[in-house]
């Protein structure tokens, strides 16, 4: 289960984003100068069930295949739609870019225990 995707990184900025870059896609609102601490994603049009994806706001994912920025991130934004199979995590204004390009990502069901959808029977 899963995918593989490119990881690139955002920040919530005019120039990045629209006119209001501390509002994401879904409508959760975030302090700018905190957005690294947040663990929220951005992804690509094809991945969100709106448009035919597997995921959708507020999903969980366990990102592994990257230096450093593996873990737990929320799906909380979208991507232009020029992007294919690919993932932004949020960052703070500051951080310096960086890009991943054999990363995956698989669905992950956060409650009591922290258990992975492709581990049910």
């Amino acid at each position: 289960e899963g995918m593989h995707v490119t990881v690139t990184m955002y920040q919530p900025v005019r120039y990045q984003t629209d006119s209001t870059p501390n509002i994401l896609a879904d409508g959760t609102r975030i302090t700018i100068h905190k957005a690294s601490d947040y663990k929220y994603i951005a992804v690509s049009r094809n991945l969100l069930k709106r448009w035919g994806g597997w995921l959708d706001y507020d999903d969980f994912v366990l990102l592994s295949g990257t230096e450093g920025k593996d873990g737990v991130y929320q799906v909380k934004d979208v991507m232009n739609r020029r992007f294919i199979n690919r993932i932004d995590i949020l960052e703070s204004p500051g951080v310096k870019q960086y890009r991943f390009d054999n990363a995956k990502i698989v669905k992950a069901k956060m409650e009591k225990d922290l258990t992975f959808l492709s581990d049910e029977k």
